[in-house]
């Protein structure tokens, strides 16, 4: 692949449209303005991440931790982005100094297509076509099989692509109209859900693979199945720094929650920090909060001091590796990739996370009440669109906005459509949905 072709400024949907603007901002950093001030966007301040909101104590949703991530993809992005032009000079003048504000943008929509709930949302919309009363569903996508593992397989990583591009279906066309080269950062895994078989993550619905083929073509990213197969392609190069920039901060800020939440003791989480140093920069670190009485700011100078070394480790590692990324032949995470000491720390706090943090009873209890308020949703949705002339039906389709597609001519559509409602909901939104139509409240009058 080529640098000069994989940053493209070209907009979906507004092909041949070029507008030209009074203001100096890039396409780039419009990019991250309109998701700024997007309602999806805005709505992730009431989603959870993983601990339960709100409470007493402040703990990140996924609002807050999508800007931490973007702030990290940009540092991330503009020491990429100085490497390169040190190794290829050729590049000055092109849009590879733009690598920054596009990971920076990548990072602010990559958890927009997350239902309510944290991960048990995806959880119980797979469960109900699986487990539940959608699994009789089956039988209508027989000469589909790939529309029928998206629907029992969805991913919130496809979802956002499917957000993004996505074109309301109102009066108006409308929709995002983002740039290729950020639409394709945000594809961590580009390929079909029927190649993941249920195993793995995927990058795009059936619906929108004719979309990510027009945006990899334009780019150049390399396709690795046959014509005529279902799509898969290597990653686009920038998405190993989005995905790099989420896993350190969903990592840090998960075991600074946990402490604040008193789930891990100030000792445990100081010496799981700790670890990522080597012993000279220890005793640095020591000194320094041994000065700071506030043990929630003691943890917070360690967190920011991690940040700053699993930003240059990536760095580095990406920067070494530039060759095979761009053969699509690298493998495995930046992360993955980082020296032995921070590496091996990093995989001791992920598997105490899994232990401790992601099964504690808080985390818990918010994925059974997710779980119940999503499957109940789902059911009566479902119900309505495979019988939209009954009367309940057409009370529960009337309430969903005109920009989804809710009344669509097949029923692979409708479920998406559904899916991008429920997908599309606040927590606090999803409870009182659910209270509503369960009867267990009224509207205000």
């Amino acid at each position: 692949m080529d640098w000069e072709r994989l940053i493209s400024a070209k907009r979906l949907g507004m092909e041949g449209l070029e507008t030209v603007h009074k203001d100096d901002r890039s396409a780039f950093l419009r990019d991250y303005d309109r998701l700024i001030f997007s309602a999806p966007f805005r709505r992730l301040q009431n989603k959870t991440q993983v601990f339960p909101l709100p409470g007493s104590v402040f703990v990140h949703n996924r609002l807050t931790h999508s800007l931490e991530v973007s702030c990290v993809g940009r540092s991330l992005g503009n020491n990429v982005s100085r490497g390169i032009l040190h190794k290829h000079p050729e590049l000055a003048g092109t849009n590879i100094t733009e690598i920054g504000n596009i990971v920076s943008a990548a990072c602010l929509a990559h958890d927009m297509g997350n239902p309510p709930f944290g991960h048990s949302g995806e959880k119980a919309i797979s469960a109900y076509f699986t487990e539940g009363k959608g699994q009789n569903l089956e039988a209508q996508f027989a000469q589909n099989p790939g529309q029928w593992t998206d629907i029992i397989n969805f991913e919130g990583n496809a979802n956002a692509f499917r957000l993004l591009a996505h074109q309301f279906i109102g009066r108006r066309k409308g929709g995002f109209a983002m740039t290729y080269s950020t639409l394709a950062s945000i594809v961590k895994y580009p390929y079909a859900s029927i190649l993941a078989n249920g195993k793995h993550k995927f990058g795009f619905f059936d619906s929108e693979a004719p979309i990510f083929a027009k945006i990899a073509d334009e780019l150049g990213i390399i396709r690795l199945s046959e014509p005529g197969q279902p799509l898969r392609y290597v990653r686009y190069p920038l998405v190993w720094l989005v995905e790099a920039a989420d896993d350190i901060c969903y990592l840090l800020m998960d075991l600074e929650d946990a402490h604040k939440l008193k789930i891990l003791s100030t000792e445990q989480t100081v010496s799981l920090m700790m670890d990522f140093l080597e012993p000279k920069d220890q005793e640095h670190a020591k000194n320094i909060i041994g000065m700071v009485t506030d043990v929630n700011e003691q943890v917070s100078y360690l967190r920011s001091k991690l940040v700053g070394i699993l930003v240059e480790e990536c760095t580095q590692v990406f920067l070494e590796n530039e060759k095979d990324i761009l053969n699509g032949t690298f493998s495995g995470s930046l992360i993955k990739h980082i020296s032995p000491t921070p590496r091996d720390a990093y995989k001791r706090c992920a598997d105490l996370s899994v232990q401790k943090i992601y099964r504690s009873r808080d985390v818990l209890e918010v994925e059974l009440a997710g779980f119940r308020i999503i499957s109940t949703l789902l059911d009566l949705m479902v119900e309505a669109v495979q019988n939209p002339d009954r009367e309940y039906s057409k009370l529960l389709i009337d309430r969903v906005s005109s920009q989804y597609d809710i009344k669509a001519p097949d029923i692979y559509n409708r479920l998406l459509a559904v899916l991008d409602y429920i997908s599309g909901m606040t927590d606090v939104y999803a409870l009182d949905i659910y209270r509503k139509i369960n009867g267990n409240s009224l509207p205000a009058v």
